[in-house]
């Protein structure tokens, strides 16, 4: 039996060794070359593939998201049906994230954006020093992610609230939940950092009538899934000044065409969905593990529950 391998052309080698290095009797095959669909058990996919292709296959046991996220794999028409789908709770990928949300809070509350513009126009203007006390941090999303972020944003002082779908308790960190604890949050956030799952329920969630909740000028964050913003509300949030700026690295549709707004807006920091990118090396052992339990007909790690959306 064998193991398939989807993703982009450049690191589908890099996967394959990884996985070889934790078990070099594995047999993988790279996309598009499955061979006979019969003897696929596992597929270990990212964005590059066709589910509907998945139903070629009718001894698939195991489907393993290369990332966090698993929105991808849940798009119709989803996974074949009695196939459990697994996700990665990676150390590695986790740092990757936090190290982002490290690096566009503290841009912002450092006041970068404006220390830039001061160089390029040769200005000596020492701005007022920012209180990291009072710099309020609202994370939407207490998962993995979300709850190493609010360690690290904690360790440097400020204050941080987090909003889940259902309560959820972090030690220092101020939960909330529901439709009104993210109204409550929403209204004190100075910085808004989204790292939630991409499911039917939070689709669209920063809109403008989420976005107006806001502090007149507090920044966002989304390294989460474009799908989460309405894009023209954002848009429009900078332009009135209720955003004062926006680091962005997930958008929809991806890659982010060469003409929309957001590539030349002077108030966007963009990168192109690579907050965290998953080393498959690090990944790869977790992976592994997976496919022999899913062989020996145990429940797989990070299970997700298709009804939930992660």
């Amino acid at each position: 039996m064998a193991v398939l391998l989807s993703t982009k052309a450049s690191t589908m080698e890099d996967w394959r060794d990884a996985l070889l290095e934790v078990d070099p009797s594995l047999e993988i095959r790279l996309f598009p070359e499955a061979g006979d669909p019969a003897e696929i058990e596992a597929a270990v996919c990212w964005t590059a593939h066709d589910m509907a292709e998945l139903r070629r296959y009718p001894n698939l046991k195991l489907l393993v998201s290369m990332g966090a996220g698993v929105d991808h794999l849940l798009r119709p028409p989803g996974p074949p049906p009695g196939v459990p789908v697994a996700r990665l709770v990676d150390e590695r990928l986790t740092q990757g994230m936090t190290e982002w949300v490290l690096l566009n809070v503290l841009r912002f509350h450092r006041q970068d954006p404006e220390y830039r513009a001061q160089q390029s126009a040769r200005i000596w203007n020492e701005l007022p020093a920012p209180d990291t006390a009072r710099r309020r941090i609202g994370i939407l999303g207490l998962g993995a992610l979300g709850g190493d972020a609010a360690r690290a944003l904690l360790a440097l002082g400020f204050p941080v609230m987090g909003w889940s779908r259902r309560p959820k308790s972090l030690p220092g960190v101020e939960s909330f939940h529901g439709d009104d604890g993210l109204a409550a949050m929403l209204a004190r956030s100075d910085i808004l950092v989204c790292l939630l799952p991409l499911t039917p329920e939070t689709r669209g969630l920063l809109d403008a009538s989420r976005l107006a909740l806001l502090p007149a000028g507090a920044y966002l964050l989304n390294s989460a899934r474009g799908g989460h913003m309405v894009a023209a509300d954002v848009l429009a949030a900078l332009e009135s000044g209720r955003l004062a700026g926006a680091a962005l690295d997930v958008f929809e549709p991806e890659p982010l065409p060469p003409e929309h707004p957001f590539w030349t807006h002077p108030k966007v920091v963009l990168t192109p969905h690579a907050a965290s990118i998953t080393i498959p090396r690090s990944a790869a052992p977790q992976v592994v593990e997976n496919i022999h339990r899913a062989r020996a007909g145990l429940t797989p790690l990070n299970l997700v529950d298709p009804a939930a959306g992660y």
